[in-house]
């Protein structure tokens, strides 16, 4: 068993991300005691049952004084209000981050109201699955994911490095991100694709018979259209400005598509799918 990188930890949220956190570390033996602050009594008993935490409350102060490390697993749109409940009761040199998956309005928030050289610092782990809820967190997520973690000068480096080794000893690899550049780059690569999954399985679902002739490519295409309509709800309002650019942008590209197809125009067709691949291979390099 390795010896304990994080005493006291505290995951306010214990759904699947902060349950594989708590599991994650656990069961790497780098934990010493992880506390649960949640709402609803069903997911904080699923947290305990499962082994993701240790002890598990639905009030921040029970916990947050005596918390080395702190990690924000709420919807996106609540963790300001969080960070605004969290600051007052923390301990000296206690660290805190968030798994939020968009960053620009929460370190925008950090930055206009904690003190500098702030203790806060954001973190986007690229890992999770259209399921949700402790039951099915899994102590490997975060191997082998990429963690975007805020680029900042008014961050606090120790806090930083502290956060860095987090994610780190889940075995993801962390890279350093503005975080409005940060907001634009996810529009494009996560929820964007998120929204257009919605549409292909809305629209899909309108045609009678659909069953039979249903394959890999609509399964691979509307998994992740199964999430948590109420997380995609947050995100989608959270990086409201980024997603209408890029919706622009495909909409663009999919009316010039229409267009070719109308005039039968085979060249420009096969050009479309020939830009794609080739625009796939170039983002997968």
């Amino acid at each position: 068993m390795a010896t304990p990188t994080f005493d006291r930890l505290a995951l306010v949220g214990v759904g699947l991300l902060g349950g594989s956190i708590g599991k994650g570390l656990k069961q790497r033996g780098l934990v010493s005691h992880v506390a649960g602050v949640g709402h609803r009594a069903s997911s904080l008993d699923a947290a305990l049952a499962c082994g993701a935490i240790d002890k598990a409350t639905t009030h921040l102060e029970e916990v947050i004084p005596s918390a080395d490390l702190i990690v924000i697993c709420t919807p996106a749109l609540l963790i300001p209000d969080v960070l605004d409940r969290v600051r007052p009761l923390l301990k000296p040199g206690a660290a805190v981050t968030d798994v939020g998956s968009t960053k620009a309005h929460i370190c925008a928030h950090a930055a206009a109201t904690w003190p500098a050289p702030r203790r806060f610092v954001g973190s986007h782990p690229m890992a999770g699955s259209e399921k949700f809820g402790p039951e099915h967190s899994d102590p490997g997520l975060f191997v082998n994911a990429v963690c975007l973690l805020e680029s900042s000068p008014e961050a606090d480096p120790a806090a930083r490095a502290r956060i860095a080794a987090l994610w780190a000893s889940l075995g993801a690899r962390v890279v350093d991100m503005d975080p409005v550049h940060h907001d634009r780059l996810v529009a494009h690569s996560s929820h964007i694709p998120h929204i257009l999954s919605a549409l292909i399985a809305t629209i899909a679902a309108r045609q009678e018979g659909l069953g039979p002739v249903i394959g890999n490519g609509f399964r691979d295409m509307t998994r992740i259209a199964a999430g948590r309509p109420a997380i995609w709800r947050d995100i989608a309002l959270s990086n409201r400005d980024a997603i209408l650019e890029g919706l622009e942008e495909a909409a663009e590209e999919l009316a010039q598509f229409k267009r070719a197809l109308e005039a039968n125009d085979a060249a420009a067709v096969e050009a479309y799918f020939e830009a794609g691949r080739a625009a796939r291979e170039k983002a997968l390099q």
